[in-house]
Order: structure tokens, then sequence, then C-alpha cells
């Protein structure tokens, strides 16, 4: 019975019926439901899946508009990060969680979620235990935010630029800050996802970074869809005679970022939250609260804007 209900979700997602937010939804109700019957398959599958959606959401941007926002954006982005990564040091310190479970909470919170624990955790030279713990605080964080971001933006009457600019500051995956805006609206759609992906891009210094300090020889994940995102968005802007296929190609990227969605909340179960445990949670939880809030207040008064 999983395994049909499992296949009929996928088809649902992908056949545009559901929402990114529904999907997700439907995801997680089968992941506390059902025994997963095909969980690794289906973690591989979604880790490509997000990375080919975004390069296809790139043939909707505008090259022009991706440069203007992420020169914006670097600032913010950069003192956000610094500002996540001391917080969450400090927090890890006074809830006695294990150093390297600390780091990668934090690096997903302070630059793009799983992605960042996926590409950090070698060099850091984490165990499998400690990435899992660290990965299912994370995407439990993700699917809160997903459901409860559009909701707030709307309460708040905030504009699309100002909710996309927060989504992605304050959401951890690239995957939800897509689902999210895009609930919003195609601006938010648009700014959050930039500058999440300029945001993504520090995956590399914050990978050379941590070798150097591990003195670890582990081999570093390269970010490339992020340049295959900015290809698509030159090809848009540029090379106008291919537009009917460009819509074409964003309209695969919504789906897939559906079908993503749908297949990341799959893999969240009780026992996922079980293996989590009370201190990385809570660590997990208070910084993301902290950057949320502070986001949200600095943008809602004007100090960060676009």
């Amino acid at each position: 019975m999983s395994k049909n209900l499992f296949f009929a979700g996928l088809i649902f997602a992908a056949s545009g019926l559901l929402s990114p937010p529904l999907a997700l939804a439907a995801g997680l109700a089968f992941g506390f439901t059902f025994e997963h019957p095909y969980h690794l398959d289906a973690k591989r599958l979604s880790k490509l899946l997000l990375q080919v959606s975004v390069v296809g959401l790139g043939f909707g941007m505008n090259l022009q508009q991706v440069l203007r926002v992420g020169r914006s954006g670097l600032i913010y982005t950069a003192a956000g990060i610094t500002f996540a990564m001391l917080l969450g040091w400090a927090l890890g310190k006074l809830l006695a969680v294990k150093g390297r479970i600390s780091f990668l909470i934090s690096a997903g919170t302070a630059i793009c979620g799983g992605s960042a624990i996926a590409a950090v955790a070698p060099v850091a030279n984490a165990t499998e235990e400690e990435i899992a713990v660290s990965l299912g605080t994370v995407f439990a964080l993700n699917s809160v935010a997903l459901l409860v971001f559009p909701a707030i933006g709307t309460a708040l009457h905030m504009t699309q630029t100002q909710f996309g600019l927060w989504s992605a500051l304050a959401i951890h995956d690239t995957s939800s800050v897509v689902g999210a805006s895009a609930k919003f609206g195609a601006v938010a759609l648009a700014v959050g996802t930039t500058v999440k992906l300029a945001r993504a891009l520090w995956i590399v210094p914050m990978s050379v970074g941590t070798a150097l300090v591990q003195k670890s020889k582990a081999k570093i994940q390269w970010p490339w869809f992020i340049l295959f995102f900015c290809l698509a968005s030159v090809a848009n802007t540029y090379v106008g005679v291919f537009q009917p296929a460009y819509s074409v190609l964003r309209h695969l990227g919504i789906l897939g970022l559906t079908v993503t969605l749908f297949l990341i909340g799959t893999g969240i179960s009780k026992r996922t939250i079980r293996e989590v445990g009370v201190r990385p949670m809570l660590q997990g939880i208070l910084l993301w609260a902290v950057v949320a809030t502070g986001s949200l207040a600095l943008i809602r008064a004007g100090w960060i804007s676009l």
C-alpha cells in the first residue's frame, strides 16, 4: 500500500494539481504515516531534481534583474551568514551540543540548509549520525517555514520584494525559499530565488575555510547548478528567439520543484524527529527564530531593502 501511495503522490505532484506547499504537506503526511519504501532513492532523486529545477527556473529570470538583486543582496548575505555562524556557535556551547553537529546546523541555517550541510560535512569529518541529526533538524524547520512564511507575509501586508528578500535570508533550503516565494507572487519568486542563490555561493568559501581549519583533504563539492542557472538567465535575456521553449522549461522547473518538496516531505518521519534529539533541535529552533525575526524586523524598518 505504501508503494502505491508513494507513486500516487509523485504523479499528483508532477501533474501540477498540487501546489508546492500542498506537495510538501502530502509528503509529510506520508512520511509520518508509512515506512518509506524507497528512502535512499528518493533522497538522491530529490537532491538532483532540486538542482535541475532551479536551472529550469532560471529560464524565467531576467539577467539584469538577477545581477541587480545579487549585488544588492551581497552585503546582507555576508552579514547574515557571519551573524548566524557566530550565534550558532554560542548557542551550541550554551546547550552543550556536540561540536560538529552544532557547526553543521549553523552552516545549514546560515547558508542554504541541506546543500550546505552536505557540502561542508565531508571536509568537517562529520559522521553519518552527525549529518543525519543536522539534516533532520534543518528539514523539520524547513517544512514549518514553507507553510508559515506566506501566511505571515500576507498578515503583515509585506510587498513581494520584501517577502522574497525575507524568505531568502531566513529560510534554510533553496527549495523552500522557492516554494514559499512562488506562492506569494512572481516578483517575490524572482527576488527570493536570486538572493538565495547568491547566498548559496558561500558554500564554496565555507567549505574551503572548513578544510583549512580541519586540515581536511576531502573533496569540496562545488555548486555547479548555480552556473547553469545564470546561463539560463543569460539565454532568457538575450536569446529571445527560443522564448516559447523557455516558458516550457520554466514550467517544468516549477513542476520539478513540486516533486522535490513531496520527496523531501516523505523523508521526514517520527523516527527522524526522535533521532535529532532535544538539544540540536532546540539550537536549530532558537537560531532560526532569531535569524527570521531579526531579518523581518530589519526589512520592515527599511534597514534592509533592494
